[in-house]
């Protein structure tokens, strides 16, 4: 929690920017994992609902009535009962105090304060709310999101895109977390482990050094797949081990992704294909800055990696014909990154469109692979994103392109059935985008570039 100050600035700034009406941001409820006394833990707060009052509290809803100035927090006490088996909480009065709010009431008073009248709240996500919106407005669960206010949408995504350098701080020491749980990563894979082990490793990083992982943690020696989550395979010789993943520290994420030889080695075929992620990855650093697009930044990667693979013969033709086609797709099939902050997808709950894009861009849903775009708009001062080119070798999309034709002009399906056993390689940091251009974020820079790598797994070895 930051300062009383910092909430009581933020909701002043979000009564400017919605102009009128009453603003209800609902925090979130303990959810239980499989019976009601069996909650998963710890309870992930609502991050709106974080940003404007501060509380981890489960069970509570904030309330800006715009037209009379005035802010409440409504929720309920607990009982002595929950106090012998929770701890002494404090009361919502002493809560609401904590971040300059002024007024109170039990949650069976919400009801009056948003009878009638112009209701703003943001797209519900979770069932319990969602049927807390219909008891309170009436509004079915399955018509909710479209009900859900564009304005108040707006102003939020505005305030959370642009990072305050309290939040910066936050989002380094996060990283910094994120440090560790990826070289803890590297120094134990080795032939025989189990990817289900090291992520296991990971996971406890996450939970040891800050409040947990920011998303379920992918380790897999089948990097082809997006969301590979571990199993109990055994790390082989020769193959490479891809891990995804996070922490969240004081309610902000990081997330990197590094790619490694099981052997400690790559061989001089995974060597050419990591040497151009390595390169895209770092490109990204001389091209990325305010005003320009982040489509435009990707497209540039696009360009560049389609260089680089018709150079190993794997794609061939004109390139800005190729990347115009999608022929890039085949290897890259999702965007370049997205934003990044309290979530990990940063407000992707708000919706993509209006986080990722704005008047000026828009999405293209028609294109494989670009339709996956998560952030294309121009970039400003203080935005964080993620910069995670990758190269997959999919078999499944290799058989349906070579049985269709698709791209036949800019792709060698020849060559490419040679790559079915490969997997995939994808590098990931986090960007902060200054005043004149973008950094990565953390203190140390997980190992990414080859010998740099291979050295530092090799501080395995008995």
């Amino acid at each position: 929690m930051f300062n009383k100050e910092t909430y009581i600035r933020r909701r002043a700034e979000l009564k400017k920017l919605v102009g009128n009406g009453v603003v209800v941001l609902f925090g979130n409820n303990e959810s239980p994992a499989n019976y009601p006394a069996n909650s998963y833990a710890p309870m992930r707060q609502d991050s709106s609902f974080l940003y404007y009052f501060g509380q981890h509290r489960d069970g509570l809803v904030g309330v800006i009535d715009i037209d009379k100035d005035e802010e409440w927090l409504f929720g309920d006490d607990i009982d002595v009962e929950d106090i012998v088996w929770m701890g002494y909480t404090p009361s919502v009065a002493d809560l609401a105090a904590e971040v300059g709010v002024t007024k109170t009431a039990p949650m069976k008073d919400l009801a009056k304060m948003v009878k009638g009248g112009n209701i703003h709240f943001l797209p519900p996500y979770r069932h319990d709310t969602k049927i807390q919106i219909m008891d309170l407005l009436g509004i079915h669960p399955s018509k909710q999101k479209e009900a859900a206010s564009l304005p108040l949408i707006k102003a939020v995504v505005k305030m959370r895109s642009t990072k305050e350098p309290q939040e910066i701080v936050a989002i380094e020491r996060a990283c910094d977390v994120g440090y560790a749980m990826h070289t803890t990563a590297q120094l134990l894979i080795r032939p025989g482990v189990t990817e289900r082990f090291i992520g296991g490793q990971v996971d406890g990083v996450a939970r040891s050094l800050a409040q947990g992982v920011s998303f379920a943690t992918i380790f897999s020696q089948h990097g082809e797949i997006m969301h590979g989550n571990p199993s109990d395979a055994k790390l082989e010789a020769g193959r490479l081990a891809l891990c995804d993943a996070g922490c969240e520290l004081d309610d902000y994420c990081s997330d990197n992704t590094r790619t490694m030889p099981v052997s400690g080695k790559f061989t001089q075929r995974q060597l050419e294909i990591y040497s151009i992620v390595e390169a895209c990855h770092d490109y990204v650093l001389e091209v990325a800055k305010p005003g320009v697009k982040y489509a435009d930044v990707h497209f540039a990667v696009c360009r560049l990696m389609t260089e680089r693979l018709k150079e190993l013969g794997l794609m061939k033709g004109d390139t800005d014909e190729a990347v115009a086609a999608g022929a890039h797709a085949m290897f890259l099939p999702h965007g370049l990154g997205h934003m990044m902050g309290m979530d990990v997808h940063d407000m992707e709950g708000l919706g993509q469109i209006y986080v990722g894009f704005d008047e000026e861009t828009r999405p293209n849903l028609e294109q494989f692979g670009t339709n996956c775009l998560r952030m294309g708009r121009k970039l400003e001062e203080g935005f964080v994103v993620t910069d995670e080119p990758g190269i997959y070798f999919i078999p499944a999309l290799i058989d349906d392109w070579k049985a269709s034709g698709h791209c036949k002009d800019f792709l060698n399906f020849d060559l490419l059935e040679t790559y079915k056993d490969f997997g995939g390689i994808r590098i990931e940091d986090d960007l902060l985008i200054t005043s004149d251009g973008c950094r990565f974020m953390g203190k140390q820079r997980i190992p990414y570039h080859p010998k740099e790598l291979e050295e530092f797994m090799a501080e395995n070895e008995d």
